[in-house]
Order: C-alpha cells, then structure tokens, then sequence
C-alpha cells in the first residue's frame, strides 16, 4: 500500500473532519488542479495526487460506509476530468462548482 501522502491526516486527523469539510478539502485540490492544469504539470500531478490521497483517506472512513458510492463516483469524474473528460465529459472546472458548495457549507456551520 501506498503511503498517504497526508500522513497527519491519515493518522486520524480527517476522520474527526464532517464530510462537508473533508469534500471541502478535496475541493481545494480540485482547485489548485484546475488552476495548473496546462500551465504548469508538476503542480497538476501534485494537486491530483493530493486529491486522490483525500478521497481515498474519505471512502477509508468508516462513518461514511453508506454513502461510499456517491464517493467513489466522484473520485471517478475527478479522475475523468483529469484525463480529459472522454467518459463522462467532465472537467475540473464543473467539478470545482460541486466540490465549492461542500466547502461554502461546511465553513457556514462552523460559522454558527
């Protein structure tokens, strides 16, 4: 097994996160993706490398066992987007829109 690139979090940081924040999270690499894709492919590689570590330390939480499918899809239209959308004519761009509401969720009910 590969080791998680976050390894703090894997250590059992994320597993105290809500799902809005660690969707949230993955969203921030979704972004930072979308931002050097074709512009700069060591920090693409790194972002993509870096979202797939936080939706494989997500779909490892037990909390979340009922909605793992949804989870694993996403992953799926992320890995599509980053291989130019031929599957599911997804790019990052229309991923970060969905990856977005998690996060603006997420920093709104810790707000309260």
């Amino acid at each position: 097994m590969m080791r998680p690139l976050h390894a703090e979090l894997a250590g059992g940081a994320w597993y105290a996160l809500s799902l809005k924040s660690q969707l949230g999270n993955i969203g921030s690499e979704v972004s930072r993706a979308a931002r050097w894709q074709e512009r700069d492919e060591a920090r693409f590689r790194g972002a993509v490398d870096r979202a797939l570590d936080l939706f494989d330390l997500t779909l490892a939480d037990p909390r979340w066992a009922g909605r793992r499918w949804e989870i694993a899809r996403a992953r799926e239209v992320f890995c599509d987007a980053v291989y130019g959308g031929r599957l599911y004519g997804s790019s990052l761009a229309g991923i970060q829109k969905y990856f977005d509401q998690f996060a603006l969720a997420a920093r709104a009910f810790s707000s309260q």
